[in-house]
């Protein structure tokens, strides 16, 4: 999927590796689907080659919606 930042009307730079200095274990994105059952995903980042602007995406985010 063709990311665009609205901002600058430039195509952003996607499937960017997402890091937290001194974490173990990075970020993850959980919701919570009833007593047993959740779903989670490691978000990617797209990144504005013309200003740096960063945006969170999750590619299989069809696991949410369900």
């Amino acid at each position: 999927m063709k990311r665009i930042y609205n901002q600058c009307q430039t195509e952003m730079i996607d499937d960017c590796k997402v890091n937290v200095q001194g974490g173990m274990n990075g970020i993850k994105i959980s919701q919570k689907k009833g007593l047993f059952n959740s779903v989670s995903a490691n978000p990617k980042a797209s990144v504005c080659p013309n200003c740096g602007y960063v945006a969170f995406y999750i590619d299989n985010i069809s696991e949410f919606i369900k």
